[in-house]
């Protein structure tokens, strides 16, 4: 599974990947011992190996460009303790990730052990008894049902893994940017579509499996029905996400913005030095200028591109960035930091052509150890070295919107762009266009191809056009198909623009939100009740 993303981008590996792990936790056979004293939550620790291996190869190596955070030297972290960190960095969030896959295979295989009446009126695929389940005439349950009770809890489950601070690695994104047929399901319930699709499809590929381990003459003969399923299913789903690809767009020149961005291309190791700063400040202000004489509407700059206080008047004031925005009077959209009460923020601002700020939004999803210190309280006085700034960060409130002259846009900065919620609620809120700032210098390269796939998956969820700026790559134009229009190269100083379009539509996703996930666990429980009866 870890190939799917990049740099091996082998995604079509996703759609069987999963099976090896679905066929162990069906086949799982519990003691007979168990089976007469049930203890549902009880589980020898041999059974979660699997499970655990294949989740931390999958987000281990998927995640193992985070191990570009080292050398933080240019912090003031020595070389060793940077790596220590680095590595604790890696492995915290690897586990946190296998964690998932292994609570899945936990609740699958206590939910396939109950044993039900041997009557299947409506599903044809059953597979052998547990050991044990026989005694009394029970079996467990039909292989379809099981499909809809591991999709609907490997959904459910990355629901909540989502809600968190450490969220990347969704089966979902495996099929961005490549596969756009198939993620544009999410224009109907969001990632969960997607995944869905992916855990389904695997399911089948796991029952067919199983079935055909069968001796029986009569249920060899039924094969056939097990093997036509999951292409079959494969090839449904990529239809229904081929016609909402092919939907027009339907442009109107009157909703049209011609857009600038500047990727300043400033390694971290010395953005805040003095050489760095006036190399910044020097590149953001000669693409403004350049950008502004080619009558773009607006101009946008990454993540912290200039890294100060910009709602300190005075400060922002003395800028030559500043000034040109009084002489030209095109409007920017600014990577800085913002002032809440005594802490600080992570900020894009949208400086209209007299000066003044008329639009902010505040990050809202911190990186851990980059942007703020996880239990602080205990931790704060051996790690603090790792902030470069002498008040910590805090987050922007989940309820925040942003306007500017040309209307209210989605914004996400950098890490945001992992959590579908952040941009479905804004464009349910009026969002017309979508604009994501990154800094991104210290990660290799599979990680600026990662997070372009999250940007992807944003602009066709929501239906919009997405202007992409980031420090060194990749920094793009996304129109609300998922195409890219334009990329950026990686650690090059670029200035590009392009038109893009406001919209107004509304997908299914940004209405109802995740609405598949329950209906999923709904459908689930009524099977089981279903089949019971």
């Amino acid at each position: 599974m870890a190939l799917t993303t990049a740099p091996v981008n082998a995604w079509l590996l996703a759609w069987v990947a999963l099976a090896p792990v679905w066929i162990l936790v069906v086949s799982y056979e519990r003691p007979l011992q168990e089976v007469k004293q049930p203890k549902f939550f009880l589980l020898p620790a041999s059974f979660f190996l699997f499970p655990s291996l294949w989740g931390i190869g999958y987000h281990g190596l998927a995640l193992s460009w985070i191990m570009g955070i080292h050398p933080m030297t240019w912090l003031g972290v020595p070389w060793w303790p940077s790596l220590a960190i680095a590595l604790f960095c890696w492995a915290f969030i690897t586990l946190w990730g296998a964690a998932l896959v292994a609570v899945w295979a936990w609740l699958f295989v206590i939910l396939n052990s109950l044993n039900l009446p041997d009557k299947n009126p409506i599903l044809i695929l059953n597979s052998p008894p547990l050991q044990g389940g026989a005694a009394g005439g029970k079996a467990q349950f039909s292989a379809l049902t099981r499909v809809l009770i591991g999709t609907a809890l490997w959904c459910a489950l990355e629901s909540i893994w989502s809600t968190g601070s450490l969220w990347w690695t969704s089966l979902s994104y495996t099929q961005s940017p490549h596969n756009l047929a198939i993620l544009h399901l999410g224009q109907l319930s969001g990632p969960s579509a997607v995944t869905a699709a992916l855990v389904a499809v695997n399911g089948l590929i796991a029952e067919a499996f199983i079935e055909g381990r069968k001796k029986k003459e009569e249920a060899r003969r039924k094969n056939w029905i097990a093997y036509i399923l999951p292409p079959s299913l494969c090839l449904v789903l990529h239809i229904a996400g081929w016609s909402l690809y092919n939907r027009p767009l339907n442009q109107e020149a009157a909703s049209a913005l011609k857009i600038g961005i500047i990727q300043g291309n400033i390694p971290n190791e010395i953005k805040f030095d003095s050489g760095g700063w006036g190399r910044a400040l020097e590149g953001y202000t000669t693409g403004y200028k350049q950008l502004a004489d080619t009558k773009v509407d607006a101009v946008l700059i990454p993540e912290t591109a200039l890294p100060f206080i910009w709602t300190n008047e005075y400060q922002r004031s003395t800028l030559s960035f500043y000034q040109a925005i009084l002489d030209r009077g095109v409007v920017a959209w600014v990577g800085g930091f913002g002032q809440q009460e005594n802490s600080i923020t992570n900020s894009l601002l949208a400086i209209d052509r007299t000066g003044e700020i008329v639009g902010r939004y505040d990050k809202l999803k911190l990186v851990p150890l980059g942007e703020y210190i996880p239990f602080y309280e205990i931790l704060g006085g051996i790690i603090n070295r790792l902030s470069p700034l002498d008040a910590h960060l805090v987050p922007g409130n989940s309820k925040q919107l942003f306007d500017t002259p040309f209307g209210r846009a989605i914004v996400g900065i950098c890490y945001d762009s992992a959590f579908a919620e952040i941009f479905r609620y804004q464009a349910a809120n009026g969002g017309e266009f979508m604009i994501t700032a990154s800094n991104n210098a210290h990660y290799k390269p599979p990680m600026l191809d990662q997070h372009h796939a999250l940007d992807v998956m944003r602009a066709i969820e929501t239906d919009r056009w997405a202007a992409i700026a980031t420090n060194t790559g990749y920094s793009a134009f996304v129109n609300p198909r998922g195409e890219t229009v334009w990329k950026s190269r990686i650690n090059t100083y670029e200035v590009r623009d392009a038109t893009i379009y406001r919209r107004q539509t509304q997908t299914l996703y940004v209405r109802w939100g995740d609405w598949l996930t329950p209906v999923l666990l709904v459908l689930a429980g009524l099977m089981r009740f279903i089949v019971k009866n």
